[in-house]
């Protein structure tokens, strides 16, 4: 039954993005990001009820909370890039380079870390980097530099902000059950996103979304609550090393709704890339 939940889990991931894209097409992403949180971390407190940590929390040290504020910090940051450059940006172009945080983590625990790297992982790293290069057209980077692809700035903060979030966690967070510190670093990330809301004067904004966006928006952040408790799940009844590349497989997903939901074809260049990065993805994950 793992292997269902596992899919399970994939599925909503990739379903995720897409949802959101259709409910930020007139919304401002950053009030989405905020109002599609507050979801999340519903998902993310019922979690921590099924497995019961919630009575742990006061055993959590003050690095340990540090650091988890800290990287929640991060996670906010890359969730107000992602959606940003969902807004701006093609589905399918956004979710590869964002997929990048896999590389730039092990990039960063080498130079932060001293943490080596095996040949097949650097096998798969130079497999994600190339699919990630494919999959970029040459007017994604001349858009950049004129001002019109800034979805790519945003697609890669992203990217750097979630390799960021996993290398706090790695430095400073220890002794506290994970979905417990998904939990808190959720509770940041709202935090967060509702400061950025009242920051750029936009609070005004929220009570003017659109019903059916509205919908949306909140239906991606249940897609999201779902895929954590069927990852939750998958990893309950089978093997880490094994729930893991399914899961992974979330971006082709993505890419197979970006094509029946908004009509975004990938050129053959393009799809080499998706294959290079899912073939490098997985052996990331299963080495």
């Amino acid at each position: 039954m793992w292997i269902l939940y596992a899919a399970g889990s994939a599925f909503f991931a990739g379903v995720t993005s897409i949802l959101a894209k259709c409910g930020i097409r007139k919304t401002d992403s950053t009030v989405a990001t905020a109002v599609r949180t507050v979801v999340v971390l519903i998902f993310a407190w019922l979690i921590v009820w099924i497995v019961g940590s919630a009575d742990q929390i006061s055993s959590i040290d003050g690095k340990t909370l540090l650091f988890l504020i800290l990287s929640g910090a991060a996670t906010g940051a890359s969730w107000l890039c992602y959606f940003r450059a969902l807004q701006l940006g093609d589905i399918n172009k956004v979710v590869p380079i964002d997929k990048s945080s896999t590389v730039l983590t092990i990039v960063l625990a080498m130079i932060f870390l001293q943490e080596g790297i095996s040949i097949p992982k650097a096998a798969a790293v130079l497999a994600i980097a190339a699919g990630i290069f494919l999959m970029i057209e040459k007017k994604d980077v001349q858009g950049r530099k004129s001002g019109k692809g800034r979805w790519m700035v945003y697609a890669f903060g992203s990217a750097f902000f979630a390799s960021l979030t996993a290398i706090l966690g790695k430095i400073g967070i220890s002794g506290v059950e994970s979905n417990l510190g998904t939990a808190i670093r959720t509770g940041v990330v709202l935090v967060m996103a509702w400061i950025m809301v009242f920051v750029t004067g936009k609070q005004k904004e929220v009570t003017k979304i659109d019903k059916k966006e509205l919908a949306f928006i909140c239906c991606s952040g249940v897609a999201t609550g779902a895929s954590w408790l069927c990852y939750y799940r998958a990893l309950q009844e089978g093997p880490a090393s094994a729930v893991a590349p399914v899961d992974k497989l979330s971006v082709l997903v993505t890419v197979a709704f970006s094509y029946f939901v908004f009509g975004e074809k990938l050129k053959p260049r393009a799809l080499a890339g998706l294959i290079l990065l899912t073939a490098g993805t997985v052996a990331m994950a299963v080495f």
